[in-house]
């Protein structure tokens, strides 16, 4: 097969999304095509058009799309007229869920969770959380940082710092406190001495909080990342104090900074994680909210949803998790292409004075701006790319390629975004190019 994208060159008849869909819709924008297929690391429109994926689902297939594992096991579970929806009841698809989730990723790394089943979305996984740490310390507040993103439910969107997000509650969002993130005031300012001066001063005006709510590495907020040492204080500040510490590894867990959990190069242990995205390894939706056993304090049904037993959901993340997790080598080699892609990046952005950020498979260049950015994104749909963008501005260009992609496809696709950003930024040699 051939590494080279073939993009479209028409757009899909465009009349029933226009007169039916709400214009909320945003991604379907900057790639009006009409996509009939997916497998592996590609995309397929219906005139035959071919794109490499380096958006993932914002993460959601870190194993790429259809994985022939995944599938197999799907349709196998289907075909025998396996449970599809179970609410909470007991099945044999979750109980194989909780036994893999065990004996592959907890007890391995010394972790003791209790899974809590939420509602399908990272939202709900966060709702539940911060749910959880107010039931559990009898306090209001909860401390999360400048350019997080948790979620559109209002609970997670009172944690969330982007202010077109928050723009859209219609009430205020109360009860929280956004505290600066690592490196927030540049490389000389330690905000988390910052913020254990104001937990310590009775007069600075910030309540003692139910729980300190942090991402390891930003997503959404422009892939800042959070040394290790800033995490242990920040978990040392949680326990001193008596709050929760809730990381949201919804998009960075699972694997994409090179870990199955983010938080593993710090060596800490949160006392609440919530998870989703690439959970189940196949796009199918599923959140969990995993918690140290002492704190499930919950009573029957006093937190629930009506798809927090998605069956199918269980039997792909079951065999995401033996087919990939069972051993070291796919780790390893997650570590090593993100070694690659660091590599590549740090050549581009050098080339056009630019800096790089993220971690692992989670990188990205920031341009400056949202509107060098889109341009950036858009010259690579119309090479067969499909890429975009984060940050406060929308100012960072992201790749989140899936964790499984061949080496040549993932250089053909940093290629596409090399020429891309000569012909954006240095127009002479991007015609050249």
């Amino acid at each position: 097969m051939t590494t080279t994208p073939k993009p479209s060159a028409s757009a899909p008849e465009t009349d029933i999304y226009e007169r039916r869909e709400s214009i909320v819709r945003s991604y379907c924008v900057s790639m009006p095509r009409q996509f009939v297929r997916a497998s592996g690391e590609w995309f397929y429109d219906e005139n035959g058009g071919r794109y490499l994926d380096f958006l993932s689902g914002c993460s959601s297939l870190n194993y790429g799309h259809n994985h022939p594992v995944l599938k197999q096991a799907l349709m196998e579970y289907i075909a025998r007229d396996g449970v599809a929806h179970g609410l909470d009841m007991h099945t044999d698809a979750k109980a194989d869920f909780l036994s893999a989730l065990e004996g592959i990723i907890l007890r391995p790394r010394g972790l003791d969770y209790r899974a809590m089943f939420t509602g399908p979305t990272g939202t709900n996984a966060v709702e539940a959380a911060i749910k959880l740490a107010r039931k559990v310390t009898g306090r209001e507040l909860v401390i999360a940082f400048t350019n997080g993103f948790h979620g559109m439910t209002l609970g997670a969107l009172a944690c969330t710092g982007n202010a077109s997000k928050r723009g859209g509650a219609g009430v205020p969002l109360n009860h929280v406190a956004h505290e600066p993130y690592d490196g927030y005031f540049g490389p000389d300012v330690d905000t988390a001495a910052a913020l254990e001066q104001r937990l310590s001063d009775p007069s600075s005006g910030l309540d003692a909080p139910a729980a300190i709510l942090v991402e390891t590495v930003q997503g959404e907020g422009g892939l800042n990342v959070a040394s290790p040492e800033w995490l242990r204080a920040i978990a040392a500040i949680a326990k001193r104090h008596g709050a929760l510490l809730i990381v949201d590894d919804i998009q960075a867990g699972c694997g994409r900074t090179g870990t199955f959990f983010s938080f593993e190069e710090a060596g800490i242990e949160p006392d609440i994680v919530t998870l989703a995205k690439s959970l189940s390894g196949m796009g199918l939706p599923f959140a969990l909210t995993l918690l140290r056993p002492e704190l499930d304090l919950w009573s029957p049904g006093e937190h629930n949803g009506t798809f927090r037993g998605n069956n199918h959901a269980f039997v792909t993340a079951a065999a995401t998790l033996r087919h990939f997790w069972a051993g070291p080598a796919f780790q390893e080699d997650v570590r090593r292409r993100g070694e690659i892609l660091a590599a590549r990046l740090a050549r581009m952005a050098k080339a056009h004075g630019l800096a790089t950020r993220g971690r692992g498979m989670m990188r990205g260049i920031d341009v400056g701006s949202g509107e060098t950015a889109a341009a950036i994104t858009a010259n690579c749909f119309e090479q067969g790319l499909i890429i975009e963008t984060s940050g406060a501005h929308s100012e960072i260009v992201k790749v989140l390629a899936p964790l499984t992609i061949e080496d040549d496809l993932l250089n053909a696709g940093l290629d596409i975004l090399e020429r891309a950003f000569a012909a954006e930024l240095s127009p002479t040699l991007g015609v050249a190019a």
